[in-house]
């Protein structure tokens, strides 16, 4: 299957609809009327439908096993057709979609089965998904080039060039996965008076998103959130705690980071562990979700 451990978690939802068409008249009479010799029609699709949406990654190789968290099946006669819908929503990494899908697929195949002795000439006229939401596709990214962004690595040793940066290059990388141009890349001292000086400089020039990297840790060298945090006007506290939430479900260590995020005049800045790792991790539990700062703050950045 497909790795999604890097996602977070969120509220997905999806709708399929499934058709079955009938013969003739003396079909659905028997439907409505309760009448079709195998039963209620209706009813037992409906709970045929349930166990299939619950059971779909046991027969669909690819599919992840999910919670299924609400389930909503519905029959609805338009003439010869009859006109499934199957609902399906779930707090998770991944989406429902196949799950709808296999649920109006297998309730539609059970009116078929119920059917079929009374109508021969009955038949599933299709299955297909009506729409979804939850996850990344619900998040609206910003226009290219609409936003400023700048990338500050902080680190002694990069800096005197006895490494090279990983984790400043991994930000810059996922920051195109969303059409996010990094207008400003530089390596800095881990320095307090450096690090200050950096950030003010790149509020003065009306940057929308500046993400720091290092320094975020424990030791007594470690001080880009004590320079940062000094100069925040308006600290935004769960951009971290959603960080270092995801973080410990990967890593225990996680909650030793020291990250501090928040505004300096329109600014938004960020502070990122230094490792390449802890970056990858940070960047997949924020993004796209935080752009959404940007469309609140619209029309007031940098006022």
């Amino acid at each position: 299957m497909v790795s999604i451990t890097h996602k977070s978690n969120s509220l997905r939802k999806a709708v399929a609809i499934a058709t079955v068409k009938v013969s003739g008249q003396h079909t659905i009479d028997a439907i409505v009327q309760k009448k079709v010799p195998k039963g209620d029609v209706f009813e037992f699709s409906r709970v045929a439908g349930l166990f299939a949406v619950k059971k779909t990654s046991d027969v669909i190789p690819d599919c992840h096993p999910l919670p299924i968290e609400y389930t909503a099946i519905s029959h609805e006669i338009e003439g010869l057709n009859i006109v499934i819908r199957v609902e399906v929503h779930t707090v998770y990494k991944t989406g429902v979609e196949v799950e709808a899908m296999h649920g109006a697929s297998v309730t539609a195949l059970t009116l078929y089965d119920m059917l079929k002795p009374i109508d021969k000439g009955i038949e599933i006229v299709n299955i297909r998904l009506d729409h979804k939401s939850g996850g990344k596709s619900q998040y609206k990214l910003p226009e290219e080039g609409s936003l400023k962004c700048a990338v500050v690595v902080c680190s002694d040793s990069i800096a005197k060039g006895e490494k090279q940066d990983g984790s400043g290059k991994a930000i810059i990388t996922k920051l195109e996965q969303f059409k996010l141009e990094t207008n400003h890349y530089d390596i800095i001292e881990d320095d307090f008076d450096q690090i200050q000086k950096k950030v003010m400089e790149l509020v003065s020039q009306q940057y929308d998103l500046v993400i720091f990297t290092g320094g975020t840790g424990l030791s007594p060298r470690d001080v880009t959130p004590d320079a940062i945090g000094t100069l925040l006007d308006r600290e935004v506290p769960g951009i971290m705690e959603n960080v270092r939430k995801y973080g410990q479900e990967r890593m225990p260590y996680a909650m030793l980071s020291r990250g501090v995020a928040g505004f300096i005049k329109g600014t938004l800045v960020i502070t990122l562990p230094g490792s390449v790792k802890g970056v990858q991790e940070s960047m997949d539990a924020l993004f796209p979700a935080v752009l959404h700062v940007f469309k609140v703050q619209d029309g007031t950045r940098h006022d």
